[in-house]
């Protein structure tokens, strides 16, 4: 059965101070490769808001997320953006594919173009949405690149950069059109806390500075305290958005599956660093 966890928590729903929710996911059942991985999934993000979704390998994070950026058609229920129903229907007309520019995406791997220097990959997007003239594009990237920390690197290769070096320009790119809300799966996978740290401080300017929704998809437990709202926890057992909550809440009075899974992340971040961590 879905235990509603903590809804007298203030942080269990969306704020609407700022309006209606950027994104609102409906009774949404997720498959894969036919097997159903969640059902009856409901949940919103708010601008400003940073959700993070947790839960263990095989509880359906990586297919929600390929729902929520419109690379997958859900088994079931609507994920609405900006009030538009997302379609996969790349030959979809506006305002069909008009929130594609709205919503950015950082997928797990970085999925960089190799055949392209760093800067190319933040002007691609740019160029084919027209957001403006090749000089207006170029320093629009440049200015992106010395918010990551990257200034130098435009010319780059991504094969020459590090594994923390390759989150920050997918993050860049993630950014470089303006979005409303980013969808970033697993930004810390394969680095070490210091990097990882990073990222989130990028992430929480970016929701400061720009009032950013954020869904982050991550098992990084310490990041997803220090960053997070609320949190999303996805049971692979009932098959279904267990607990949404605060962060500290479900830490602390959430279901007991929850706090061993908050518990054990935490735990496993006090352990020495593995050597060959990512730089």
């Amino acid at each position: 059965m879905v235990i509603a966890a903590l809804r007298t928590d203030r942080h269990a729903e969306p704020s609407t101070a700022t309006g209606s929710p950027l994104l609102r996911v409906q009774g949404l059942s997720v498959a894969h490769r036919g097997s159903l991985l969640l059902s009856n999934v409901n949940f919103g993000v708010a601008p400003g808001e940073v959700l993070s979704v947790i839960g263990p390998s095989g509880c359906g994070k990586s297919s929600l997320m390929r729902c929520l950026v419109g690379l997958d058609a859900a088994a079931a229920g609507t994920v609405e953006f900006e009030g538009v129903p997302l379609s996969v229907d790349d030959a979809a007309g506006e305002p069909e594919q008009a929130w594609r520019r709205r919503l950015g995406v950082m997928f797990q791997r970085g999925a960089l173009w190799s055949s392209m220097s760093v800067g190319e990959n933040l002007l691609f997007p740019m160029r084919l949405f027209r957001m403006g003239d090749e000089g207006w594009c170029r320093a629009r990237a440049t200015e992106l690149l010395q918010t990551v920390g990257l200034a130098d690197a435009f010319e780059t290769m991504p094969q020459a950069l590090s594994g923390g070096m390759r989150k920050r320009v997918a993050l860049a790119r993630a950014l470089v059109l303006d979005p409303a809300l980013v969808v970033l799966d697993e930004p810390g996978s394969g680095l070490d806390p210091w990097a990882v740290a990073e990222l989130d401080q990028l992430v929480l300017q970016w929701r400061a500075e720009r009032g950013l929704g954020v869904v982050l998809i991550s098992h990084d437990i310490p990041s997803v305290m220090r960053v997070s709202d609320r949190v999303a926890y996805l049971d692979p057992s009932s098959r279904s958005l267990l607990a949404l909550g605060a962060p500290q809440a479900l830490l602390d009075h959430g279901p007991d599956r929850v706090r061993q899974f908050m518990r054990a992340g935490l735990e496993r971040a006090r352990q020495p660093l593995v050597e060959n961590a990512a730089p």
